[in-house]
């Protein structure tokens, strides 16, 4: 018994020893990743869903879940070893690689389609135009980020030149600039949500039009993860991929209020009617991707919108950056 009883110390601790040289960790006999994600919104929906409704942990993934605030935020805890695997705009991937960055981000699997943020107004306008913002300031966020680069892909669409036709405010942090706006700042700013919907239900701001239904389809938001950590974690990786991909399938079958249900857990703050309504407002926009496939064609005119806002210095190729290999296998696996 006691030789038995040492032999199964031993397995243990090679099995732990194992699991540290590999990245990751055990406990309560899952996987534990760690997924630092770009901001807390409801645009994030179907991974919610797949937290709440239990999918990683029916994958064996013990998820650690922490918030960047900004896609700088998240592609340094990665590239630092803080994070497993990043949930943010693929831009930040792309600059990586432009670094020459040896051990650079991997895109494997996206979640949203569009841009996911509203421009909001000091007063309703259900006749607002996008001429109306000449003239004009807009707290638009942080340069070389995609909800900027997205608005101003919009702008320039319409003849409206930031710098020259409206003013472009860039300076004040993505946390903040809800509270900038309330405190006087701007005549709009570029929101996601709930905190737009915040803003409407205290009579601060108003939605007056979506950013993403005018910038059409971008890889908005995408997981990634450093090429080293996917070649040493491909099980993880997968199964990771599988349980998003259930997310998508649950949100793209089921209806706003269900969907309020599902991820109240994440938004414990948040009124269920204000999370229903801006699931809905998600779903008439169609901003959720409905599996993880990341499209080299998606991928061009992610970089099209970089170039124009005049952030790309050089273009990345698609083959290294992206690898759909997990995607494909988890629209094979789950059902």
């Amino acid at each position: 018994m006691r030789k038995f009883l040492l032999w199964l110390v031993f397995l243990l601790a090679m099995v732990s020893l194992f699991a540290y040289v590999a990245g990751c960790s055990i406990q309560n006999g899952k996987t534990v990743v760690r997924l630092n994600e770009v901001t807390r919104s409801v645009f994030y929906a179907p991974m919610y869903v797949a937290i709440n409704q239990g999918f990683f942990a029916e994958e064996g993934i013990e998820l650690e879940l922490t918030t960047g605030q900004g896609a700088d935020n998240v592609m340094t805890a990665m590239l630092s070893g803080q994070a497993d695997i990043g949930f943010m705009g693929p831009e930040a991937t792309i600059y990586v690689y432009n670094q020459d960055q040896a051990d650079y981000a991997v895109n494997f699997a996206q979640l949203t389609k569009r841009d996911g943020s509203f421009l909001v107004a000091r007063e309703a306008d259900p006749e607002f135009d996008w001429d109306m913002v000449r003239g004009k300031t807009i707290i638009g966020g942080r340069r070389g980020g995609m909800p900027l680069m997205t608005l101003e892909y919009v702008l320039k669409g319409k003849d409206i030149i930031p710098g020259e036709d409206v003013e472009v405010l860039t300076h004040i942090d993505f946390a903040l600039m809800a509270g900038a706006f309330t405190g006087g700042e701007g005549d709009y700013v570029t929101l996601f949500e709930p905190v737009a919907a915040a803003l409407e239900q205290e009579g601060a701001g108003f939605v007056v039009a979506s950013v993403g239904m005018e910038s059409g389809e971008i890889p908005y938001t995408v997981f990634s993860a450093r090429k080293s950590y996917i070649e040493e974690n491909e099980d993880i990786i997968q199964r990771f991929t599988n349980a998003i991909y259930r997310g998508q399938l649950w949100v793209d079958s089921h209806s706003p209020e269900e969907i309020a249900a599902a991820i109240k857990p994440s938004f414990p703050d948040a009124d269920v009617e204000i999370l229903t309504a801006v699931a809905e407002r998600y779903q008439e926009v169609d901003a959720w991707a409905k599996n993880p496939v990341f499209t080299e064609e998606s991928f061009v005119r992610l970089q099209d919108v970089m170039e124009l806002a005049g952030e790309l210095d050089k273009r990345a190729p698609y083959a290294d950056l992206v690898t759909n290999y997990y995607a494909e296998r988890a629209l094979e696996a789950v059902e």
